[in-house]
């Protein structure tokens, strides 16, 4: 199977984890796509009844929206059963990156209000260790400049992300988006650590200790992984 054959069947296999009469976390990204699109397929058709979406991305709200899924607000819900997202890389102990799409920080507050979190991703995505994919920050612009010099100093190999007219991407919120291209992440919950205290930073793409089950999208067809630690 071809990427997108691999994401589509990880996208459909991920719904059958979805029960009626549940909040459900809505992420964001091109395998969560075809999830959405699913799941408004059994919503329209009965099979799954009393639901409703809370999404990470305005792009995820518009497109529950046209399926006719029940949509509210993170402040409009006082739980969400069950969250299934992408993510950019895991590693075999069911650490994560997100922010590929620069939504991690709206991501991370619908994951951390979530009773339970799955990743839905193609086979491209596992690694042994976090790093080869950037770690995204969303920085607010103010002293920002400071910002990715401290970054520097601590030989973190920060970059500003630029869009293709060469200008600093925005966040949902407004913010910049600065990536460490550390190339190998040895002491994820150090790195986690030190950035949750820098001034400046809003938020980081470290999911860590959030996530026990992944399905992995695999030629012979879609694999369901779980920590069982």
């Amino acid at each position: 199977m071809n990427q997108d054959e691999l994401k589509k069947a990880v996208g459909i296999k991920s719904v059958d984890f979805i029960e009626s009469n549940t909040v459900v976390g809505l992420g964001t990204g091109s395998t969560v796509y075809y999830m959405i699109e699913e799941l408004g397929k059994r919503y329209q058709a009965g099979e799954i009844k009393n639901i409703v979406g809370v999404a990470t991305s305005s792009r995820s709200q518009k497109q529950a929206e046209g399926l006719g899924i029940p949509m509210k607000d993170l402040n409009d819900v006082d739980h969400i059963d069950l969250t299934i997202d992408g993510a950019d890389q895991i590693d075999k102990n069911f650490q994560g990156i997100k922010g590929g799409g620069a939504a991690h920080l709206l991501e991370k507050m619908v994951a951390t209000n979530s009773h339970k979190n799955i990743w839905i991703v193609d086979q491209s995505k596992m690694a042994d260790k976090l790093g080869s994919f950037p770690l995204p920050l969303e920085v607010i612009p103010f002293g920002c400049e400071k910002t990715f010099a401290d970054l520097q100093a601590e030989e973190l190999h920060p970059e500003f992300r630029l869009d293709d007219n060469g200008k600093r991407v925005l966040t949902h919120n407004k913010n910049y988006v600065i990536d460490l291209k550390m190339g190998e992440i040895n002491h994820p919950h150090l790195l986690a650590e030190w950035l949750d205290h820098q001034v400046g930073i809003v938020a980081h793409g470290l999911f860590l200790d959030l996530v026990n089950t992944v399905i992995v999208g695999r030629d012979d067809g879609p694999e369901v992984i779980k920590d069982v630690r």
